[in-house]
């Protein structure tokens, strides 16, 4: 690459990294409200676990789209559509709150999705093409880095600005009137308003400042040159792809239901017993509000204990990307997704403070799993197949509309400890695709179109 290049990508890079922040903080906001929802919109806990399936069915349903659009139009301008439905779901969460309709919610959600299944159809693909094609996987690692940042944040908004100070439990909700809960249920769906509408305004900022920049078509060219070929086709054309997609969902299912649920776990498996580092964690963010400590609810500090298992998923992904320096990222994530595996194993063994423990590293073993994944399965394609490529990749995000319900259905049959095999077999698929399916594989034409 030439020194005009570098100085010519260095701002299109820096932006698209923000954009990975961005949708770092609507994926973690999801637990708080699966937690939120089951007593502001009287929901069981499999019911409000559809937050999750509503809001990655938007990227099953919009990934297609978004590579065809961007296929024609523009990563630019994929990216300007996916902020303007981002920050368009965002607002919907105000006349949602006013008229409590579940419905409502998840179509708020949908449309957030919706939006992010064109933001990361966009950029985890210019990310890995703009620059050195042997620096791919470290590029995307370190762009998804500032994910890890911001899903630090989801849970403490949801601690500070959505969870109530009051918790309702069963015995609180018996001493009250029909009326007194009613109210009390009106004022917790309101609570989502001012999060959603700060979010959905950052994010209209944003995409000023694309708008604004300009930013280069990288492969448009030999696009334009190439034959345009089926998603079909592809999945048929590359064994590696086709694993990588079924290795996307796996993934995506068993990050979706740890995060979704992790204050529920923690609810269950040990609710007034806490880790010792995470104490003074919650403690620094409750004052830094000028709330006393001493008033945080268990269900505050169960989301806590969600945002700090965040902080370790973002380590991970800090030291993942410095090792892909040192080795080949298939061998870090080796390691991570067979450290996860185990450490599933034995948070469903043990149960109680241990398990949430074990969960938490969970966190840090997964960090690099997403984009690392997503590289390996667009590996060796021709430019006119990379767009629809990542759009398969990203509808593999429907794993996390299928996977929470059903963790959701098991925890009703055996509690939340059985609801971890979901977890478990997921990483296991996961790591067996970073031994073995990786290998990219091209078939002949002849026998792709057969």
């Amino acid at each position: 690459m030439t020194n005009h290049d570098r100085s010519s990508y260095w701002l299109p890079f820096a932006l698209v990294c923000s954009l990975f922040f961005l949708w770092g903080l609507a994926n973690s906001l999801n637990g708080s409200l699966i937690r939120h929802f089951q007593f502001a919109l009287d929901l069981k806990r499999w019911q409000a676990g559809i937050v999750d399936s509503a809001f990655y069915l938007g990227y099953f349903i919009m990934a297609i789209p978004a590579g065809l659009f961007m296929r024609r139009f523009g990563y630019k301008k994929g990216i300007l559509a996916g902020l303007l439905l981002y920050a368009a779901g965002g607002l919907l969460f105000l006349p949602a709150a006013e008229v409590r309709l579940y419905g409502f919610f998840l179509f708020a959600l949908f449309t957030i999705a919706s939006g992010l299944a064109f933001l990361e159809t966009a950029a985890n693909l210019y990310v890995t093409v703009l620059g050195d094609a042997q620096r791919a996987e470290w590029r995307i690692n370190f762009a998804q880095s500032f994910n890890g940042i911001s899903i630090i944040l989801g849970p403490v908004i949801g601690s500070l600005f959505i969870f109530s100070q009051q918790e309702y439990t069963p015995e609180v909700l018996a001493a009250m009137t029909p009326a007194q809960i009613e109210a009390a249920r009106v004022e917790e769906a309101l609570s989502v308003r001012g999060p959603y509408g700060a979010i959905a305004s950052v994010v209209l900022l944003v995409a000023l400042l694309f708008w604004l920049t300009r930013m280069p078509e990288i492969g448009s060219d030999e696009e334009q040159a190439q034959e345009r070929t089926s998603a079909w086709v592809l999945l048929r054309r590359y064994r590696h792809l086709a694993l990588g997609v079924l290795a996307q969902l796996a993934n995506v299912g068993a990050q979706a239901t740890l995060w979704g649920y992790f204050v529920d776990f923690k609810m269950d498996f040990s609710a007034s017993r806490h880790l010792a580092a995470v104490v003074p964690y919650a403690e620094f963010w409750h004052s830094a509000i000028k709330k006393a400590a001493e008033n945080m609810t268990l269900e505050q500090m169960a989301g806590y204990h969600a945002s700090f298992a965040l902080v370790l998923f973002m380590l991970g992904r800090f030291i993942g990307t410095y090792l892909m320096t040192r080795t080949a990222p298939r061998r870090v994530m080796v390691g991570y997704s067979v450290a996860a595996v185990i450490l599933v194993g034995l948070a469903l063994l043990t149960g109680g403070l241990p398990a949430i423990a074990f969960l938490s590293l969970v966190y840090f073993c997964q960090s690099i799993m997403f984009p690392t994944v997503f590289a390996l399965a667009t590996k060796e394609m021709r430019p006119s197949e990379q767009k629809l490529a990542s759009s398969l990749v990203i509808m593999a995000i429907v794993g996390g509309a299928v996977m929470p319900p059903l963790a959701g259905l098991l925890s009703q049959a055996g509690g939340m400890r059985l609801a971890l095999v979901v977890p478990l077999v997921c990483f296991a698929y996961v790591a067996s695709y970073a031994l073995w399916g990786y290998r990219p594989t091209r078939l002949d034409a002849a026998t792709a179109n057969i």
